[in-house]
Protein backbone atom coordinates (compact mmCIF):
# COMPACT_ATOMS: atom_id res chain seq x y z
CA UNK A 1 0.00 0.00 0.00
CA UNK A 2 1.52 3.31 -1.09
CA UNK A 3 0.49 6.11 1.27
CA UNK A 4 1.15 9.79 0.66
CA UNK A 5 0.55 12.16 3.57
CA UNK A 6 0.54 15.95 3.32
CA UNK A 7 0.90 17.77 6.65
CA UNK A 8 2.25 21.11 7.85
CA UNK A 9 1.81 19.89 11.45
CA UNK A 10 4.57 17.36 10.90
CA UNK A 11 7.27 20.02 10.90
CA UNK A 12 7.15 19.27 14.66
CA UNK A 13 9.71 16.56 15.30
CA UNK A 14 7.89 14.90 18.20
CA UNK A 15 4.83 14.29 16.02
CA UNK A 16 6.94 12.35 13.51
CA UNK A 17 7.04 9.41 15.94
CA UNK A 18 3.61 8.45 14.58
CA UNK A 19 5.12 8.17 11.11
CA UNK A 20 7.79 5.74 12.25
CA UNK A 21 5.11 3.65 13.91
CA UNK A 22 3.04 3.66 10.70
CA UNK A 23 6.06 2.72 8.60
CA UNK A 24 6.68 -0.33 10.79
CA UNK A 25 3.39 -1.88 9.78
CA UNK A 26 3.66 -4.57 7.11
CA UNK A 27 2.82 -3.50 3.57
CA UNK A 28 2.98 0.27 4.19
CA UNK A 29 5.15 2.40 1.88
CA UNK A 30 4.89 5.85 3.41
CA UNK A 31 5.87 9.20 1.88
CA UNK A 32 5.24 12.38 3.87
CA UNK A 33 5.29 15.89 2.40
CA UNK A 34 6.00 18.85 4.70
CA UNK A 35 6.96 22.51 4.20
CA UNK A 36 10.41 23.74 5.29
CA UNK A 37 8.68 25.78 8.00
CA UNK A 38 5.26 26.95 9.13
CA UNK A 39 4.66 30.57 10.05
CA UNK A 40 2.13 31.21 12.80
CA UNK A 41 1.72 34.89 13.52
CA UNK A 42 5.17 36.27 14.28
CA UNK A 43 6.60 32.82 15.00
CA UNK A 44 8.34 30.66 12.43
CA UNK A 45 8.58 26.96 13.25
CA UNK A 46 11.26 25.31 11.15
CA UNK A 47 11.17 21.68 10.12
CA UNK A 48 12.63 19.38 12.79
CA UNK A 49 13.89 16.01 11.61
CA UNK A 50 13.57 13.95 14.76
CA UNK A 51 11.91 10.62 13.89
CA UNK A 52 12.62 9.88 10.23
CA UNK A 53 13.31 6.14 9.96
CA UNK A 54 11.40 3.82 7.66
CA UNK A 55 9.65 6.35 5.44
CA UNK A 56 10.41 9.22 3.04
CA UNK A 57 10.11 12.74 4.45
CA UNK A 58 9.96 15.20 1.54
CA UNK A 59 10.41 18.92 2.11
CA UNK A 60 8.78 21.17 -0.46
CA UNK A 61 7.99 24.88 -0.84
CA UNK A 62 4.70 26.22 0.50
CA UNK A 63 3.12 29.28 -1.10
CA UNK A 64 1.29 31.78 1.16
CA UNK A 65 2.92 30.24 4.23
CA UNK A 66 1.13 31.27 7.41
CA UNK A 67 -2.27 31.70 5.75
CA UNK A 68 -4.30 28.83 7.20
CA UNK A 69 -6.97 28.72 4.53
CA UNK A 70 -5.10 29.90 1.43
CA UNK A 71 -1.69 28.19 1.41
CA UNK A 72 -0.76 25.57 -1.20
CA UNK A 73 2.25 23.66 -2.56
CA UNK A 74 3.50 24.63 -6.07
CA UNK A 75 5.49 21.40 -6.52
CA UNK A 76 2.86 19.02 -5.19
CA UNK A 77 1.65 17.90 -8.67
CA UNK A 78 5.01 16.36 -9.56
CA UNK A 79 5.23 14.62 -6.18
CA UNK A 80 1.78 13.07 -6.56
CA UNK A 81 2.54 11.88 -10.09
CA UNK A 82 5.81 10.33 -8.92
CA UNK A 83 4.42 8.56 -5.82
CA UNK A 84 1.06 7.57 -7.37
CA UNK A 85 -0.37 6.71 -3.96
CA UNK A 86 -3.13 4.24 -3.18
CA UNK A 87 -4.09 6.43 -0.20
CA UNK A 88 -3.65 10.20 -0.12
CA UNK A 89 -3.95 11.36 3.49
CA UNK A 90 -4.52 15.13 3.41
CA UNK A 91 -3.87 16.31 6.95
CA UNK A 92 -5.88 19.51 6.49
CA UNK A 93 -9.40 20.80 7.16
CA UNK A 94 -11.92 20.31 4.31
CA UNK A 95 -12.46 24.07 3.91
CA UNK A 96 -8.78 24.84 3.16
CA UNK A 97 -7.64 25.58 -0.38
CA UNK A 98 -4.68 23.21 -0.04
CA UNK A 99 -7.16 20.38 0.57
CA UNK A 100 -8.85 21.16 -2.73
CA UNK A 101 -5.46 21.20 -4.48
CA UNK A 102 -4.46 17.87 -2.98
CA UNK A 103 -7.90 16.30 -3.49
CA UNK A 104 -7.92 17.11 -7.21
CA UNK A 105 -4.37 15.80 -7.62
CA UNK A 106 -5.14 12.62 -5.71
CA UNK A 107 -8.18 11.90 -7.82
CA UNK A 108 -6.18 12.49 -10.99
CA UNK A 109 -4.03 9.44 -10.13
CA UNK A 110 -7.04 7.47 -8.78
CA UNK A 111 -5.89 7.56 -5.16
CA UNK A 112 -8.40 7.13 -2.36
CA UNK A 113 -8.39 10.52 -0.63
CA UNK A 114 -9.19 11.46 2.95
CA UNK A 115 -8.87 14.64 5.00
CA UNK A 116 -8.58 15.42 8.73
CA UNK A 117 -10.82 17.75 10.75
CA UNK A 118 -10.92 19.14 14.27
CA UNK A 119 -13.92 21.41 13.63
CA UNK A 120 -16.43 20.61 16.37
CA UNK A 121 -18.78 23.59 15.96
CA UNK A 122 -21.18 23.69 13.04
CA UNK A 123 -21.19 26.99 11.18
CA UNK A 124 -21.04 27.97 7.50
CA UNK A 125 -17.60 28.64 6.07
CA UNK A 126 -16.81 31.57 3.76
CA UNK A 127 -14.87 29.06 1.63
CA UNK A 128 -17.94 26.87 1.21
CA UNK A 129 -17.35 26.20 -2.49
CA UNK A 130 -13.97 24.73 -1.62
CA UNK A 131 -15.48 22.73 1.22
CA UNK A 132 -18.34 21.46 -0.92
CA UNK A 133 -15.88 20.15 -3.50
CA UNK A 134 -13.79 18.38 -0.87
CA UNK A 135 -16.77 16.86 0.94
CA UNK A 136 -18.22 15.57 -2.32
CA UNK A 137 -14.96 14.10 -3.63
CA UNK A 138 -13.31 12.63 -0.51
CA UNK A 139 -13.49 8.88 0.01
CA UNK A 140 -13.26 9.14 3.79
CA UNK A 141 -12.38 11.45 6.67
CA UNK A 142 -10.65 11.31 10.03
CA UNK A 143 -12.19 13.42 12.80
CA UNK A 144 -10.11 14.32 15.82
CA UNK A 145 -13.13 14.18 18.13
CA UNK A 146 -16.68 12.85 18.18
CA UNK A 147 -18.35 16.24 17.70
CA UNK A 148 -16.25 16.90 14.59
CA UNK A 149 -17.66 13.68 13.13
CA UNK A 150 -21.17 14.94 13.96
CA UNK A 151 -20.45 18.25 12.21
CA UNK A 152 -19.35 16.41 9.06
CA UNK A 153 -22.57 14.40 9.05
CA UNK A 154 -24.62 17.59 9.44
CA UNK A 155 -22.82 18.95 6.39
CA UNK A 156 -23.98 15.94 4.42
CA UNK A 157 -20.75 13.94 4.34
CA UNK A 158 -21.81 10.33 3.77
CA UNK A 159 -18.44 8.57 3.48
CA UNK A 160 -16.71 6.61 6.28
CA UNK A 161 -15.41 8.64 9.22
CA UNK A 162 -12.91 7.40 11.80
CA UNK A 163 -12.52 9.22 15.11
CA UNK A 164 -8.77 9.27 15.75
CA UNK A 165 -6.74 12.06 17.38
CA UNK A 166 -4.21 13.66 15.05
CA UNK A 167 -1.26 12.68 17.25
CA UNK A 168 -0.66 10.67 20.39
CA UNK A 169 2.14 10.81 22.93
CA UNK A 170 5.32 8.81 23.32
CA UNK A 171 4.92 6.95 26.63
CA UNK A 172 8.70 6.55 26.90
CA UNK A 173 8.96 10.36 27.05
CA UNK A 174 5.74 11.20 28.89
CA UNK A 175 6.02 8.91 31.91
CA UNK A 176 6.33 9.01 35.68
CA UNK A 177 9.87 10.19 36.48
CA UNK A 178 10.50 9.37 40.12
CA UNK A 179 13.83 11.17 40.41
CA UNK A 180 12.18 14.41 39.22
CA UNK A 181 9.34 13.99 41.70
CA UNK A 182 11.75 13.42 44.56
CA UNK A 183 13.70 16.56 43.68
CA UNK A 184 10.85 18.81 42.61
CA UNK A 185 12.07 21.62 44.83
CA UNK A 186 15.02 22.02 42.45
CA UNK A 187 12.66 22.80 39.56
CA UNK A 188 9.77 24.64 41.19
CA UNK A 189 10.17 28.44 41.59
CA UNK A 190 8.67 28.35 45.10
CA UNK A 191 9.21 26.48 48.36
CA UNK A 192 7.26 23.28 48.95
CA UNK A 193 6.96 20.87 51.84
CA UNK A 194 5.83 17.27 51.79
CA UNK A 195 2.27 18.51 52.34
CA UNK A 196 2.21 21.10 49.56
CA UNK A 197 -0.31 20.28 46.84
CA UNK A 198 0.75 21.77 43.52
CA UNK A 199 -2.10 22.43 41.06
CA UNK A 200 -0.91 22.78 37.49
CA UNK A 201 -2.04 24.13 34.13
CA UNK A 202 -0.09 24.07 30.87
CA UNK A 203 -1.27 26.00 27.82
CA UNK A 204 -2.25 29.40 26.52
CA UNK A 205 -3.29 32.06 29.00
CA UNK A 206 -6.53 33.01 27.28
CA UNK A 207 -10.07 33.57 28.52
CA UNK A 208 -11.63 30.46 26.98
CA UNK A 209 -9.29 28.16 28.89
CA UNK A 210 -11.21 28.99 32.08
CA UNK A 211 -8.26 30.23 34.12
CA UNK A 212 -10.26 32.88 35.98
CA UNK A 213 -12.71 30.15 36.97
CA UNK A 214 -9.74 28.09 38.20
CA UNK A 215 -8.41 30.99 40.23
CA UNK A 216 -11.78 31.57 41.90
CA UNK A 217 -11.96 27.85 42.69
CA UNK A 218 -8.53 27.50 44.30
CA UNK A 219 -8.75 30.79 46.23
CA UNK A 220 -11.17 29.22 48.72
CA UNK A 221 -9.24 25.96 49.13
CA UNK A 222 -8.10 25.06 52.61
CA UNK A 223 -4.69 23.59 53.30
CA UNK A 224 -1.25 24.02 51.79
CA UNK A 225 -1.47 24.55 48.03
CA UNK A 226 0.23 26.39 45.19
CA UNK A 227 -1.02 27.13 41.66
CA UNK A 228 1.46 26.83 38.79
CA UNK A 229 0.51 28.13 35.33
CA UNK A 230 2.90 27.40 32.46
CA UNK A 231 2.25 29.42 29.33
CA UNK A 232 1.75 32.92 28.04
CA UNK A 233 -1.09 34.94 26.61
CA UNK A 234 -3.10 38.10 26.84
CA UNK A 235 -5.02 37.01 29.95
CA UNK A 236 -1.96 37.14 32.23
CA UNK A 237 -2.61 40.68 33.58
CA UNK A 238 -6.22 39.76 34.39
CA UNK A 239 -5.07 36.61 36.18
CA UNK A 240 -2.59 38.57 38.28
CA UNK A 241 -5.14 41.27 39.13
CA UNK A 242 -7.73 38.69 40.18
CA UNK A 243 -5.18 36.86 42.32
CA UNK A 244 -4.42 40.11 44.13
CA UNK A 245 -8.13 40.79 44.66
CA UNK A 246 -8.64 37.25 46.01
CA UNK A 247 -5.58 37.64 48.25
CA UNK A 248 -3.74 34.62 46.81
CA UNK A 249 -0.97 36.26 44.79
CA UNK A 250 1.67 34.57 46.93
CA UNK A 251 0.33 31.17 45.84
CA UNK A 252 0.14 31.94 42.12
CA UNK A 253 3.19 31.29 39.95
CA UNK A 254 3.29 31.90 36.19
CA UNK A 255 6.12 30.60 34.04
CA UNK A 256 6.42 31.49 30.37
CA UNK A 257 5.91 28.67 27.89
CA UNK A 258 8.77 26.17 28.13
CA UNK A 259 10.31 23.99 25.37
CA UNK A 260 8.20 20.92 24.64
CA UNK A 261 10.97 18.52 25.67
CA UNK A 262 10.86 20.01 29.19
CA UNK A 263 7.12 19.50 29.64
CA UNK A 264 7.41 15.91 31.05
CA UNK A 265 9.61 17.20 33.88
CA UNK A 266 7.17 19.98 34.75
CA UNK A 267 4.22 17.58 34.69
CA UNK A 268 6.07 15.33 37.11
CA UNK A 269 6.34 18.05 39.76
CA UNK A 270 2.64 18.86 39.97
CA UNK A 271 0.04 16.92 41.96
CA UNK A 272 -2.85 17.42 39.53
CA UNK A 273 -3.43 18.97 36.12
CA UNK A 274 -6.53 21.11 35.58
CA UNK A 275 -8.04 22.05 32.20
CA UNK A 276 -11.17 24.15 32.99
CA UNK A 277 -12.02 25.19 29.41
CA UNK A 278 -15.11 27.27 28.62
CA UNK A 279 -17.16 26.82 25.44
CA UNK A 280 -17.62 29.99 23.44
CA UNK A 281 -19.68 30.78 20.33
CA UNK A 282 -16.81 30.05 17.97
CA UNK A 283 -14.69 27.72 20.12
CA UNK A 284 -14.88 24.67 22.31
CA UNK A 285 -12.15 22.30 23.44
CA UNK A 286 -11.27 20.05 20.50
CA UNK A 287 -9.17 17.56 22.42
CA UNK A 288 -6.94 18.92 25.17
CA UNK A 289 -3.58 17.36 24.35
CA UNK A 290 -2.10 18.37 27.70
CA UNK A 291 -4.57 15.98 29.34
CA UNK A 292 -3.04 12.89 27.72
CA UNK A 293 0.45 14.24 28.40
CA UNK A 294 -0.36 14.54 32.11
CA UNK A 295 -2.20 11.22 32.18
CA UNK A 296 0.81 9.51 30.58
CA UNK A 297 2.93 10.97 33.40
CA UNK A 298 0.50 9.37 35.88
CA UNK A 299 -0.75 12.77 37.05
CA UNK A 300 -4.47 12.88 37.98
CA UNK A 301 -6.48 15.31 35.85
CA UNK A 302 -9.51 17.53 36.38
CA UNK A 303 -11.31 18.89 33.33
CA UNK A 304 -14.44 20.78 32.46
CA UNK A 305 -17.16 19.26 30.29
CA UNK A 306 -16.27 21.48 27.31
CA UNK A 307 -16.03 19.69 23.96
CA UNK A 308 -13.98 16.50 23.88
CA UNK A 309 -12.55 16.70 27.41
CA UNK A 310 -14.98 14.19 29.01
CA UNK A 311 -14.33 11.68 26.22
CA UNK A 312 -10.57 11.98 26.63
CA UNK A 313 -10.63 11.62 30.41
CA UNK A 314 -13.54 9.14 30.64
CA UNK A 315 -13.52 7.60 34.15
CA UNK A 316 -9.82 8.19 34.82
CA UNK A 317 -10.21 11.76 36.10
CA UNK A 318 -12.76 14.21 37.47
CA UNK A 319 -15.12 16.32 35.35
CA UNK A 320 -16.66 19.62 36.46
CA UNK A 321 -19.41 21.54 34.72
CA UNK A 322 -17.69 24.33 32.80
CA UNK A 323 -17.73 27.61 34.68
CA UNK A 324 -18.89 25.95 37.91
CA UNK A 325 -16.45 27.32 40.49
CA UNK A 326 -17.76 25.31 43.43
CA UNK A 327 -17.73 21.98 41.61
CA UNK A 328 -14.21 22.61 40.35
CA UNK A 329 -13.10 23.52 43.86
CA UNK A 330 -14.64 20.34 45.28
CA UNK A 331 -12.86 18.14 42.73
CA UNK A 332 -9.47 19.70 43.44
CA UNK A 333 -10.07 19.53 47.19
CA UNK A 334 -10.97 15.86 46.87
CA UNK A 335 -7.63 15.10 45.23
CA UNK A 336 -5.83 17.14 47.88
CA UNK A 337 -7.37 15.25 50.76
CA UNK A 338 -7.62 11.78 49.23
CA UNK A 339 -4.12 10.98 48.03
CA UNK A 340 -5.08 7.33 47.44
CA UNK A 341 -7.76 8.46 44.97
CA UNK A 342 -5.23 10.73 43.29
CA UNK A 343 -2.75 7.85 43.00
CA UNK A 344 -5.40 5.50 41.62
CA UNK A 345 -6.66 8.00 39.04
CA UNK A 346 -3.09 8.70 37.98
CA UNK A 347 -2.48 5.01 37.33
CA UNK A 348 -5.79 4.65 35.48
CA UNK A 349 -4.98 7.68 33.36
CA UNK A 350 -1.68 6.23 32.18
CA UNK A 351 -3.35 2.93 31.34
CA UNK A 352 -5.95 4.78 29.27
CA UNK A 353 -3.21 6.58 27.35
CA UNK A 354 -1.41 3.28 26.71
CA UNK A 355 -4.66 1.79 25.41
CA UNK A 356 -5.78 4.66 23.15
CA UNK A 357 -3.48 7.67 22.92
CA UNK A 358 0.08 6.64 22.22
CA UNK A 359 1.64 7.39 18.85
CA UNK A 360 1.68 3.63 18.22
CA UNK A 361 -2.06 3.30 18.91
CA UNK A 362 -2.90 6.31 16.74
CA UNK A 363 -0.74 4.87 13.95
CA UNK A 364 -2.41 1.47 14.29
CA UNK A 365 -5.91 2.97 14.12
CA UNK A 366 -4.96 5.11 11.13
CA UNK A 367 -3.51 2.19 9.15
CA UNK A 368 -6.53 0.06 10.05
CA UNK A 369 -8.72 2.79 8.54
CA UNK A 370 -6.61 2.79 5.37
CA UNK A 371 -7.30 -0.95 5.06
CA UNK A 372 -11.02 -0.31 5.40
CA UNK A 373 -10.96 2.41 2.75
CA UNK A 374 -9.22 0.07 0.32
CA UNK A 375 -11.59 -2.77 1.20
CA UNK A 376 -8.82 -4.93 2.63
CA UNK A 377 -10.85 -5.65 5.75
CA UNK A 378 -14.42 -5.03 6.98
CA UNK A 379 -15.35 -1.66 8.46
CA UNK A 380 -15.36 -1.61 12.26
CA UNK A 381 -18.46 0.54 12.64
CA UNK A 382 -16.88 4.02 12.91
CA UNK A 383 -18.84 7.24 12.91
Amino acid sequence: MRVLMLSKALVVGAYQKKLEEMARRPGIELTVVVPPYWREGHHRLGLQRLYTSGYDLLETTMALNGHYHLHFYPHLPSIVRKVRPDIFHIDEEPYNHVTLQAMALGRSVRARCLFFTWQNIFHPQPWNLVERYNLSHADAAIAGNSEAADVLRRKGFAQPIAIIPQFGVDPAVYRPIEKVRQRRQDLLPFAVSGRTFVIGYVGRLVEQKGLLTLLHAVASLEGEWQLLLIGNGELRPDIERLAARLDCSSRLHIIDAVPSHHIPDWLNVIDCLVLPSLTRRNWKEQFGRVLIEAMACQVPVVGSDSGEIPNVIADTGLIAQEGNVEQLRQHIARLMTDRELARRLGEMGRQRVLAYYTQARVAEATCHFYDEILGLQPAHGGA
